[in-house]
């Protein structure tokens, strides 16, 4: 079995630039990885979600896509 790592909120905002108010935007499209309920109070995401997500934005870019 292989692992994947949970990142907590302040760790997704600093590898993707991305501020609470666009995260939760953007996750609200669909256009972001869901977070995971962790308790009450407390939200991750997927290491290896945020990962895909970033290649498909640089894929978009090179593609010229918006």
């Amino acid at each position: 079995m292989q692992y994947d790592s949970i990142l907590r909120f302040d760790r997704v905002s600093e590898i993707t630039g991305l501020g609470r108010t666009s995260i939760y935007t953007k996750m609200q499209r669909g256009e972001f990885p869901q977070g995971i309920k962790l308790g009450d109070r407390a939200t991750g995401w997927r290491m290896s979600e945020i990962q895909q997500w970033i290649e498909r934005q640089a894929e978009r870019r090179d593609s010229g896509r918006k």
